[in-house]
């Protein structure tokens, strides 16, 4: 989709809300490339509950999900430009624009959920939410994107050479890429609702991504074979148009930031539960799940994408001190 197309469909739906907005006096619209019941769309229209409740009525927030307003990119793109008012996206699309973005997005730089909570909780990610507002985007919150690990149509793979010459589509991110390349394989970057078609003709071999991303998408119906080697706990982002976020009195502002991080809890519930549900319908589905594996590999592969990204003292001290958290 292009940005041409998305922003009109955008403003479409900016259309079909004038009916609803009429009982609040701001609709702040929110995209979601995940499909309605997802964690995040959820968790989305539980701020937006909370927002209505706590300003009698005048914030409410409408949740545009399964991409109806675009793919990631282009709606990245509309938020900074005030078309939309917020937005669930992934870390990935983010690594070229904002420098700090990319620290989460390395291979390994968690060694668990809880570690990557503990990390996003605190003061490192008040500075990476901190690093929106420059452009044109307010952080509000983290949410959980789970563990992700690769998936692929051909073959188990058990070791870093069984992905050696593997077609892979990654999120467009450069260390994305760079992961991939250190590993063996040939990245793919593709937007996220094309995967399908790409396994099932062949383009790809496969993709990576976690449990519930595994099973609704439907990718396990063409790619049917799933490595845990967990390469990547990323953390969600939800953020506003600053363009927005201005419109509003410090008082309103105040209430979207309070319910938004009072949304964590219940996504990182919902989740935990999706993970669980998820899994297990794509075993039941006769998925071949390869739990075992030696990470060590994988993890020694990712020096070179380390010295090639952390190249600022902003980010080794990132790096430096996500590693030193415990």
């Amino acid at each position: 989709m292009t940005f041409t197309t998305s922003l009109t469909a955008a403003l479409l739906a900016s259309v079909a809300l004038a009916g609803s907005a009429l009982a609040c006096e701001t609709t702040l619209r929110s995209s979601d490339t995940h499909p309605d019941g997802y964690p995040t769309v959820e968790a989305v229209k539980h701020m937006g509950k909370l927002l209505e409740e706590r300003s009698a009525g005048r914030l409410c927030v409408e949740v545009f999900h399964s991409a109806q307003l675009g793919e990631e990119k282009d709606t990245i793109e509309q938020t900074r430009f005030g078309v939309i008012d917020l937005n669930r996206v992934s870390m990935g699309p983010f690594n070229n624009l904002i420098e700090e973005t990319k620290v989460v997005s390395l291979p390994y730089i968690f060694r668990s959920v809880d570690h990557m909570h503990k990390v996003m909780d605190g003061d490192i990610g008040a500075e990476i939410l901190e690093a929106f507002t420059a452009h044109d985007l307010v952080g509000l919150a983290f949410f959980d994107g789970g563990s992700r690990s690769f998936y692929n149509a051909k073959k188990p793979i058990e070791s870093m050479a069984d992905l050696a010459g593997m077609n892979m589509r990654v999120m467009q991110s450069d260390i994305f890429v760079d992961m991939m390349g250190a590993m063996g394989a040939n990245a793919t970057p593709l937007p996220y609702g094309e995967v399908y078609s790409a396994i099932q003709t062949g383009v790809i071999d496969g993709a990576e991504n976690n449990w519930p991303s595994y099973e609704s998408s439907g990718h396990f119906e063409v790619a049917g074979y799933y490595t845990m080697d967990e390469h990547l706990i990323v953390p969600e982002v939800l953020v506003m148009s600053k363009a927005a976020w201005d419109k509003l009195t410090p008082e309103d502002q105040a209430l979207v930031q309070q319910a938004a991080k009072d949304s964590v809890p219940v996504m990182r519930e919902m989740w935990a539960a999706r993970e669980k549900a998820s899994e297990e319908k794509v075993v039941a589905a006769g998925a071949t799940i390869i739990r075992d594996i030696d990470k060590t590999p994988f993890i020694e592969a990712m020096v070179p994408v380390y010295e090639k990204h952390v190249t600022t003292d902003t980010l080794k001290d990132l790096v430096a001190r996500i590693q030193a958290t415990e």
